[in-house]
């Protein structure tokens, strides 16, 4: 059975609100051929997010009109590993108790600077060395602050944070600890960082599209050995006891406007 997401701009709403709301679904969804799974409010930016089953989005949507008339403002085909990789684990809420679960994430890429140059120059052998170890170090860094990897690309490491200031904390541990690494390595090598945060649906009509490959261009923004973050996740992080220096407006392959970028201070 197809797999939506869509999203709801409520405004100023209550978590009983949502969970009356998705109670309602639930009473009227068989007769569609429908089956909510859950969803996910932010009561601070009054958006919501179903996650639903069903034969088509027009079905998924008659279920809203019928039962509360809160038609979604945009929906999405999903796949279920996708969802499991950025937002977890899919939690079912009490149907009509209040549920409080934001869908933002933080998305933080890792790059080994120059990984191509460096097989070259140490042979394959050596190379891979090089590789496991960035991936260690890495996947300690995930652990220790509650990042879940999302994808692997050789050279580097895709992940998803529940929180923002975890994503920034992860990238400092990170360097820190590749740094103490270079110390005594025969083979030293530099990684670059970049970090964007946002909700799950966005223009692009994909899972995160605009968020990922924001934090992509980010990070292949960075010199090694540095963290560049956008302008979301240093707002986010103000207050926090992070340090931030700007390094310009950036145009940005896919973006129509150049972008603001900030370099995350880590040592």
């Amino acid at each position: 059975m197809p797999m939506y997401m869509d999203r709801h701009d409520l405004g100023q709403v209550s978590a009983e609100d949502v969970a009356q709301a998705h109670l309602q679904d639930l009473e009227v969804q068989d007769k569609h051929g429908v089956r909510y799974l859950t969803y996910w409010f932010d009561p601070a930016a009054g958006t919501a997010f179903c996650l639903v089953t069903g034969p088509s989005k027009e079905a998924a949507e008659a279920v809203h009109r019928e039962s509360h008339g809160l038609v979604a403002y945009q929906i999405i085909d999903v796949d279920g590993r996708a969802i499991q990789e950025f937002l977890g684990r899919i939690e079912e809420p009490e149907p009509g108790e209040p549920w409080v679960r934001t869908a933002f994430r933080t998305i933080l890429f890792t790059d080994i600077e120059g990984s191509t140059s460096l097989t070259q120059q140490l042979g394959d052998a050596r190379a891979l060395g090089v590789m496991k170890a960035h991936d260690g170090i890495v996947r300690r860094a995930l652990d220790a602050f509650g990042g879940t990897e999302i994808d692997h690309a050789g050279d580097g490491i895709m992940a998803s944070f529940t929180s923002v200031v975890r994503g920034a904390e992860c990238a400092i541990a990170t360097q820190r600890r590749l740094a103490e690494h270079n110390e005594t390595a025969e083979d030293r090598f530099r990684v670059r960082i970049g970090l964007s945060a946002g909700e799950p649906v966005t223009d692009d009509d994909r899972l995160f599209g605009a968020t990922v490959q924001l934090a992509a261009r980010t990070c292949a923004s960075a010199d090694g050995g540095r963290i560049f973050v956008s302008n979301v996740v240093r707002e986010l992080c103000l207050g926090k006891g992070f340090v931030f220096e700007a390094r310009g407006v950036v145009p940005l392959k896919g973006f129509e406007e150049p972008v603001p970028l900030f370099e995350l201070a880590w040592s």
